[in-house]
């Protein structure tokens, strides 16, 4: 070639590199692993742009132009398009993602609740029409377009509780008539109310949150009605129970070409069911456990009365002493009655039933009961209280003939809540009493009525229906931290039951020769009891549980060295340990040892070891090991 014509060449070649823009028209860029998830991930669930997959839809049907000036336009046209059109289930993921972008922007329910339908219609077509695989990344991301849509879709402006009630809801293409059959709100003898959605709550100061993946707008429901017995067993009255709403079409890809829809949201709670049937698929629902039970937490403003609790001792005289369920009774579930300790309240045990009814064992053959009580007041009068509401219960149940599982409880007492389960399962005959005085009781001046009090504290005996207790953190041999004078100081300030005060003055007047015990307001309270000086604890201490009961210790130890000088910074070692039990663990914690992991799982083993005994199979043999 001629030098002048190779010169032309490279003239021209130059100029069309620099006509366009110096860039040759594909490259391809190595990503990070990072970034490559990042892109591949993108959608409007967390960004606000659409996915790549959706990109692709609106360029195949030359809508991106439009998509970007006017995003509802773009949506109708995009519908106008394919609805109606075999082999169009990209275009319906596409759809329910745009729509869900538009509703975010705009706050309008009725694209929120399009996103729902026409994600529906995505997963769910009728017969033998082309659905998405469980294997794309569009089938997950469908499903969390359809919960939080129709979350958004029934959450009302003012973001209060949801509305579940048949009616005419808009789109932006017509309505959908929504039927909602009232009687899925029934549970048992009680009504379920105030519908709060929990998909968009955090939960903070619960170490673990649980949530059941599935489908459906997951809320956490309050009840309301049911009778509220006199005394006995009651369930929680601001319990909240995890639901989910399931919105359900037939027919859906045929149906979203009409004006009108029709559809059915179904109501369920975790406690009835946990998946659905949807054409020939079993679906599961998506629950948010741990944030319904944090937010009846919250509204029940619990951690007030802790202090209270401890100081005043008439706390609880509004109505009889009972015991608080977290749901209603079933027929075959084992109670495990939730003991606190001092100046605390049944809500400590947050954390460790959060983590055991995540365990569907658990979950199938225990429930769980929590007694509350004023903590200040005396150890022997605060068992009795304990002991009634029990018989109650029973009693309130039908007893242990119409349910043998009554007959199989677990006490779980934590600190001073571990005297009171001792006070259950001991046979002390006169012991308790010798320790305390000097003369036999009918040997005292006094009325019957105290007299009887007396004899119901202080000659306690076990009660048939515990089979099982687990002492937890607990003074068999007092507190030394009772014995501060801090300590005797604060409890100068407890207010003490009518009919605790009472049985001092009586016992004062013409007896107080015969009492070894100061039996004045200042020194009945607990903070006394408990102090390793008392007189009722060195009685208590060596009385063993009774035969046929099985005992467990978990002792929490805090400090360096030698366990027999161990400490939880409340309780030595050396009072929490008593010998005979089946088993002893001791782990690194506080006093507050209930959120502890080593000490759920401790609980979780021995409840197991309580089914197998239930069942008389080996423990290896039960699900879940």
């Amino acid at each position: 070639m001629p030098r002048t014509a190779g010169r032309l060449t490279r003239a021209i070649l130059a100029v069309a590199l620099l006509l366009s823009g110096c860039a040759a028209p594909l490259t391809v860029e190595r990503l990070s692993p990072q970034a490559s998830y990042a892109r591949l991930n993108r959608t409007a669930l967390s960004s606000d742009k659409p996915s790549e997959s959706t990109l692709i839809v609106l360029r195949r049907h030359g809508l991106l132009e439009i998509w970007n000036n006017d995003p509802a336009a773009g949506v109708a046209q995009l519908r106008r398009d394919v609805v109606g059109q075999a082999g169009q289930w990209p275009e319906l993921f596409a759809l329910a993602e745009l729509s869900y972008l538009n509703g975010r922007k705009n706050e309008s329910r009725p694209d929120f609740l399009a996103a729902a339908i026409y994600a529906y219609a995505f997963l769910f077509p009728s017969g033998n029409a082309e659905r998405p695989s469980p294997y794309d990344s569009r089938f997950r991301q469908a499903c969390d377009i359809y919960n939080l849509a129709l979350t958004a879709a029934l959450t009302p402006p003012d973001k209060g509780p949801v509305q579940l009630v048949s009616g005419l809801r808009p789109l932006p293409f017509g309505s959908v008539e929504i039927g909602v059959d009232q009687n899925q709100l029934r549970w048992g003898d009680r009504t379920l109310v105030s519908f709060q959605p929990t998909s968009n709550l955090e939960v903070e100061g619960m170490q673990n949150v649980y949530s059941n993946p599935g489908l459906g707008a997951p809320l956490a429901a309050m009840t309301e009605g049911g009778a509220r017995p006199s005394q006995g067993l009651e369930v929680a009255p601001r319990l909240r129970v995890p639901t989910n709403a399931l919105l359900i079409l037939a027919d859906p890809r045929q149906q979203i070409g009409y004006s009108v829809l029709h559809a059915t949201l179904l109501i369920h709670n975790i406690f009835d069911t946990e998946d659905v049937q949807i054409g020939k698929a079993a679906v599961p629902l998506e629950f948010n456990q741990t944030a319904a039970r944090a937010l009846a937490m919250v509204e029940a403003t619990a951690w007030s009365s802790e202090y209270s609790g401890f100081l005043n001792g008439n706390l609880f005289n509004q109505a009889p002493a009972r015991l608080v369920a977290l749901e209603p009774h079933k027929h075959g579930r084992m109670p495990v009655i939730l003991v606190h300790g001092t100046a605390s309240s049944p809500f400590r045990w947050a954390d460790m039933v959060n983590d055991l009814l995540e365990d569907q064992t658990i979950r199938d053959h225990f429930e769980f009961w929590v007694f509350s009580y004023a903590t200040g007041n005396p150890i022997p009068y605060s068992a009795l209280l304990l002991r009634q509401a029990i018989e109650a219960s029973v009693a309130q149940l039908g007893g242990v003939q119409a349910d043998p599982a009554l007959g199989r409880m677990t006490l779980i007492g934590h600190s001073q809540g571990g005297l009171l389960a001792k006070m259950l399962v001991i046979d002390p005959g006169d012991r308790l009493w010798n320790g305390i005085s000097r003369v036999p009781l009918n040997r005292l001046e006094l009325t019957n009525e105290t007299r009887e009090l007396l004899r119901e504290t202080l000659f306690p005996r076990p009660l048939p229906e515990v089979q099982r207790v687990i002492f937890v953190a607990t003074p068999h041999r007092g507190s030394y931290v009772a014995a501060f004078s801090l300590s005797q100081l604060v409890a100068r300030l407890v207010t003490l039951p009518l009919a605790v005060t009472r049985v001092g003055k009586e016992v004062l007047t013409g007896n107080s020769g015969n009492i070894l015990v100061d039996p004045s307001h200042n020194r009945l309270g607990s903070v006394y009891g408990m102090s390793p000086n008392s007189p009722f604890i060195k009685a208590l201490a060596p009385i063993p549980v009774v035969p046929g009961v099985h005992v467990h210790s978990i002792i929490p130890v805090q400090t360096q060295g030698p366990l027999s000088q161990g400490s939880d910074g409340v309780v030595r070692y050396s009072s929490a340990h008593i010998e005979g039990v089946d088993s002893e663990l001791v782990v690194h914690s506080s006093h507050s040892t209930q959120a502890i992991p080593a000490t759920i799982a401790e609980v979780h083993r021995i409840l197991l070891l309580q089914l197998a005994g239930a069942r008389g199979a080996p423990v290896a043999m039960l699900p879940g090991r």
